[in-house]
């Protein structure tokens, strides 16, 4: 892999996170760019890459297991009344160039393509910012545009019949240790009293970690968030959670999500006061 391929996102001038453009995957994995390591300030790893659990799971960004039919999410596709299906639909997103690119974030164009075709162009913008001397904020956001002459729809596997997985957007797949990490957010806590729930952010607290994440946006904090904590540890927000999402021709969906990567274990006050100074204008 060459120095091209990547890029390092630093804090403060420390390494917080290594982006892979072009990662060297088979095409069931839907190839994609990501992000991983993603650490804290103290150096703690907060992502994983191919975990045995779920190998097309690969560390933070944009996966969506259903593009007009085209798999962008890796792995099996939920089959409506068949259940999970091999099938050779995988699409693969493709770096394009950098418009920017500097040492605490990138500007980056990319192509969705699956069956020969490009579906949509998508621009990701991703900065790293300084919270506090423990914690740091990933804000990512990703706009989607329909670059067919046709309608798009996104779907999830809830969309296409299995109730509870609307997985699909922006998702981070976090570090899995011994015990499962504790899920909570302003009023609730537990994977089950929040997966598939809206809130103004969700926390992943791990052994000596905490994860936030909030919909920096009005139309982000729409979306539903997808919380994984016994079977594996992943946070996510679903594009198309009750019904598919339409993109029409030329239009475009945009999706603004911000990470606090916190060390220690952090309280319900103190995660409400980062999201606020991370989110703040």
């Amino acid at each position: 892999m060459t120095p091209h391929d990547t890029a390092v996102l630093r804090v403060a001038g420390r390494p917080v996170g290594r982006y892979v453009t072009r990662p060297e995957l088979p095409a069931r994995l839907s190839p994609r760019p990501y992000l991983h390591p993603v650490t804290t300030l103290a150096g703690t790893a907060v992502t994983e890459l191919s975990p045995a659990d779920h190998i097309h799971h690969l560390g933070v960004g944009v996966a969506v297991p259903d593009v007009e039919g085209a798999n962008f999410w890796g792995g099996r596709t939920y089959v409506r009344d068949q259940g999970p299906t091999e099938l050779d639909n995988h699409g693969a997103q493709r770096h394009t160039s950098f418009q920017l690119r500097d040492p605490d974030g990138f500007v980056e164009e990319l192509r969705w393509v699956a069956a020969g075709s490009e579906l949509l162009r998508e621009r990701r913008t991703v900065a790293a910012t300084e919270l506090t001397e423990f914690a740091w904020a990933l804000d990512f956001t990703f706009s989607l545009t329909n670059v067919t002459p046709d309608p798009l729809t996104i779907g999830s596997p809830a969309t296409n019949g299995r109730p509870g997985a609307a997985y699909g957007g922006f998702f981070w797949r976090a570090r899995k240790e011994d015990s499962a990490p504790d899920v909570f957010t302003v009023d609730r806590e537990g994977e089950r009293e929040i997966h598939g729930t809206r809130a103004p952010w969700v926390a992943l607290s791990g052994s000596t970690w905490t994860l936030v994440f909030a919909g920096a946006t009005e139309q982000t904090r729409q979306d539903p968030w997808f919380v994984r904590a016994d079977e594996y540890p992943g946070v996510g927000s679903s594009l198309a959670s009750e019904e598919r999402l339409p993109i029409p021709p030329g239009e475009t969906v945009v999706r603004r999500i911000v990470t606090v990567v916190a060390d220690g274990r952090i309280s319900r006050l103190e995660a409400a006061s980062l999201v606020r100074k991370a989110v703040s204008p």
